[in-house]
């Protein structure tokens, strides 16, 4: 198989995609791929071909006519997918906000869903952004799945040959329906598709278009996105977590202990318009994240370490990977109801504190399965193979927490 891009004076540049065509190459039972030698290293990321570089049109043709020999491309694999980690931000940074903290080690655990609820300044964006250091190691098929959306976008660069690390994307509330969900005249991967096996950060969600944040909907809940054209359709695959941020009202200190709101009932009900209740529904965690107390501020503190929190959220998706072996899902997020039956079942003492919450908060049945997931992701945590009514409690909290706010 030939790939390439043959330019007017015979030099053989880099293409997108590479890493798909040598996936195909594979499939289809070629021995060779000749490619350019910027894609080579990427494209022998698949061992089963022979991986043959090549600079420019000359250097083709005498190989195939036995005039040179080209060795093919032979690499570290290890070397390669070693994870690089990061030293520059850490949830030792952040003072106080345990809850919150808790709550995103859930998540992180499970793949759910998180929005964060407070006024400006209470650290919201701060622990969004350190979710990366906490979040567990991708496996050699997700680096597989995530570097060939990068590749077919085009934004791998020649020192960068695979995304080894998960995905973090946080777009501006500018951005189109196109740029979030992907599409186009030729259709491309959007940043939700960028974000698949990751964290998609929407920071201020109230600030993104309605539309936009609507056509979320569907991708959250199928884990792909299908984009339909005259000539044919094209699938995305975009499992992501979603870490959301938002102030509680127009003026951000709506539930402040230090600040009084200014908002008008009227203009906080229009607020919270911006969030439609389907979207909120697909989110497992709502957290409120208070002003930080002088004492927190000021005060000597010993916050827990990412790499100690990691530990901890890698041990609970290595029992869901055992767990789904066989069901092609990694993590408790993507159990559909058969998984929910098989994995959650409860006692007749946590089932009556489900009927009474259900009762009493208007949990719909796509939330009730919600905090199932989310008390699986607990017991999990909790090293229990049971789902006990304290995971279920938490869980229940996690769910109706802030629902005076969205």
């Amino acid at each position: 198989m030939f790939v390439g891009e043959l330019s007017l004076n015979g030099d053989i540049k880099r293409v997108k995609g590479a890493l798909s065509m040598a996936i195909n190459c594979k499939n289809e039972g070629k021995e060779y791929l000749i490619i350019p030698k910027e894609n080579a290293i990427e494209a022998a990321m698949i061992s089963e071909i022979k991986v043959i570089p090549v600079e420019n049109l000359n250097q083709v043709v005498d190989f195939l006519s036995n005039k040179i020999d080209i060795k093919s491309v032979n690499i570290d694999r290890k070397s390669i997918l070693k994870r690089i980690p990061s030293d520059d931000i850490d949830f030792r940074d952040v003072r106080g906000q345990f809850q919150a903290k808790r709550a995103l080690e859930i998540a992180a655990a499970g793949g759910h869903n998180v929005i964060l609820t407070g006024p400006p300044g209470a650290g919201k964006s701060m622990l969004a952004k350190r979710i990366p250091t906490i979040i567990s190691e991708m496996t050699f098929d997700e680096i597989m799945e995530v570097t060939k959306i990068y590749s077919i976008s085009g934004l791998l660069s020649s020192n960068s040959h695979l995304i080894k690390n998960r995905p973090f994307r946080s777009p501006h509330h500018t951005i189109t329906d196109i740029g979030l969900i992907g599409g186009g005249n030729y259709p491309k991967p959007g940043e939700i598709s960028l974000a698949h096996n990751g964290v998609l950060f929407l920071d201020e969600i109230t600030e993104f278009g309605r539309n936009t944040l609507e056509a979320l909907r569907q991708p959250m809940e199928d884990g792909k996105v299908i984009i339909s054209r005259n000539k044919a359709s094209f699938k995305f695959p975009s499992k992501f977590m979603l870490i959301a941020s938002a102030n509680p009202c127009p003026c951000g200190f709506l539930g402040d202990s230090f600040n009084k709101c200014r908002c008008s009932h009227y203009q906080i009900s229009n607020y919270k318009k911006r969030l439609s209740g389907p979207l909120l529904d697909r989110i497992d965690i709502h957290v409120f994240v208070p002003r930080l107390s002088k004492e927190d501020l000021t005060g000597d503190s010993d916050n827990e370490s990412s790499i100690d929190i990691r530990k901890r959220v890698q041990k609970a998706r290595a029992v869901q990977r055992k767990r789904f072996l066989k069901a092609q899902i990694s993590c408790n997020a993507y159990m559909n109801t058969k998984h929910i039956s098989k994995y959650c079942k409860l006692d007749e003492d946590v089932k009556r504190l489900l009927e009474m919450a259900i009762g009493k908060m208007g949990i719909s049945g796509r939330g009730y399965y919600r905090i199932l997931k989310v008390s699986r992701t607990i017991a999990d945590l909790d090293k229990s193979k049971e789902i006990k009514i304290n995971h279920v409690s938490e869980a229940i909290q996690y769910r109706v927490s802030d629902k005076k706010y969205f």
